[in-house]
């Protein structure tokens, strides 16, 4: 809540640093303290008329509203009241209001709605006109949200609704328990002697072993100077030669690197693959 009521005086610093707004003077405070006689220069008091807090509902994907446990909707109605001297004219209060309207609405990223303002008035005792604006805001108001941050993070907070729950870095996705409760996937095959061969699973891999049955990883031809490789481990990033992991299984290929080749398809071996999830 603290957020919300030190609103105003974020809105007034905020103001006070911009550049086109230097002709004016910004208080917090409302209504208005008493203005110096006779005024000289326009000010701008800005004050919180009302505030409502409701339940926030979010539609889940069956379209059905469901209440959100860590937020709830600010209705934050927001007032301004400019004064200027007489000699500026009824003119000046509606210039002075749309700068502010389109200063805090374009500029920064305050969620205003609606905004209006009242007829111009004359206030003798100070030789001013008076005229008072408001603003209507809706914001996503979350008990997390310390009250120490800048004016312009006011509605772009790290913990609004929903996503500090749907944040799979400190929360457990439901594949992260799916994969949790059935890691790993076994099988085996044999082998067809074409030169590529695609293998489905139920998921992608993030990491594979596969081997030749009863045989080493590498078989070396000395007489030839060549090798093949019967075995072979594959990452959802990298993979060693002939094999690759897809979006749904795993692909062996016939590949050679230098003197070596990769033998994961020959005609009647046996092959064996753990796929982790």
């Amino acid at each position: 809540m603290d957020s919300i009521v030190s609103l105003p005086i974020r809105i007034v610093e905020w103001l006070g640093k911009q550049e086109d707004m230097k002709d004016l003077t910004f208080f917090v405070e409302y209504p208005p303290i008493n203005k110096a006689v006779p005024l000289r220069k326009a000010i701008v008091a800005v004050g919180i008329d009302n505030i409502e807090i409701t339940d926030k509902f979010v539609a889940n994907d069956d379209g059905v509203l469901e209440r959100q446990e860590y937020c709830r909707t600010a209705e934050i109605k927001a007032n301004l009241s400019i004064c200027v001297p007489f000699s500026k004219g009824g003119q000046a209060c509606h210039d002075i209001f749309t700068r502010i309207a389109d200063a805090l609405t374009f500029r920064t990223n305050l969620n205003i709605e609606k905004s209006g303002c009242t007829e111009i008035a004359s206030d003798r005792d100070t030789d001013a006109l008076v005229m008072n604006g408001w603003f209507l805001m809706n914001a996503d108001f979350c008990p997390a949200q310390s009250t120490d941050d800048n004016y312009a993070n006011f509605l772009d907070k790290e913990l609004l609704c929903g996503s500090h729950i749907r944040n799979s870095e400190i929360h457990v996705t439901a594949a992260d328990k799916e994969r949790w409760n059935v890691p790993v996937a076994t099988g085996f095959y044999i082998g067809n002697g074409s030169s590529s061969r695609t293998f489905p699973l139920e998921f992608q891999p993030q990491y594979l072993i596969l081997m030749a049955a009863g045989q080493p990883a590498v078989t070396i031809d000395f007489a030839n100077s060549t090798a093949k490789s019967h075995m072979a481990m594959a990452t959802a990033n990298t993979s060693s030669q002939g094999i690759q992991i897809t979006s749904s299984g795993f692909k062996v290929s016939k590949a050679t690197s230098g003197n070596v080749t990769s033998d994961l398809n020959a005609i009647g071996v046996s092959y064996i693959y753990v796929a982790y999830k």
